[in-house]
């Protein structure tokens, strides 16, 4: 993985491929699918319960593989795979971690009132909530919460480059040191 830019604030760029929210942000490289598994493993550390995380990016993108090594990181119970058709799954934790929720809203277009159903504002607090897809339907879910951007090149290639924009928003993320994940 490439060292990260510096930290800069995304309300100074108004890019429609960035979170249109105001936090810390630090962008890094990845190569392969394997750099963004581990890259899950290295935000897995970063993470605790009461964690909000929104993955953003096009198909294929490697949502579903950054959550993979979330999974692996906080030592949770079962493969973690797409939850595309169930909506989320729930991976209890093998150890004293928390447990990760793992929700694909994509097929969820009225927001916050179809994801009431998923009962996430009550496992907020005792899970760390993983949400592909998430963009302009969880946010209200919590004031501090993690922006996960992920950009591929599109079209015929097979280019697996990725580029990745996490933006912390709230006060949690204010102090949490995301340049050390490309270390």
């Amino acid at each position: 993985m490439e060292a990260p830019a510096a930290p800069r604030n995304p309300a100074e760029s108004s890019g429609p491929s960035e979170p249109s929210v105001a936090g810390v942000t630090t962008e890094i490289t990845v190569n392969s699918p394997e750099q963004m598994r581990e890259l899950g493993r290295r935000l897995a550390k970063l993470l605790r319960a009461g964690d909000l995380v929104m993955l953003t990016g096009e198909l294929g993108a490697g949502k579903t593989t950054m959550t993979r090594g979330l999974g692996e990181g906080l030592g949770v119970r079962g493969a973690v795979t797409s939850p595309t058709f169930v909506i989320a799954r729930v991976h209890p934790p093998l150890g004293d971690g928390p447990p990760l929720v793992h929700v694909d809203a994509y097929r969820l277009g009225g927001g916050l009132d179809d994801m009431e159903d998923l009962d996430l504002d009550v496992s907020l607090t005792d899970s760390v909530i993983v949400v592909e897809w998430g963009e302009g339907k969880v946010e209200e879910l919590a004031d501090d919460r993690l922006h996960v951007l992920i950009h591929r090149a599109v079209g015929d290639t097979t280019d697996e480059v990725r580029h990745v924009t996490l933006t912390g928003v709230g006060e949690r993320w204010a102090t949490v040191g995301l340049g050390a994940l490309s270390a």
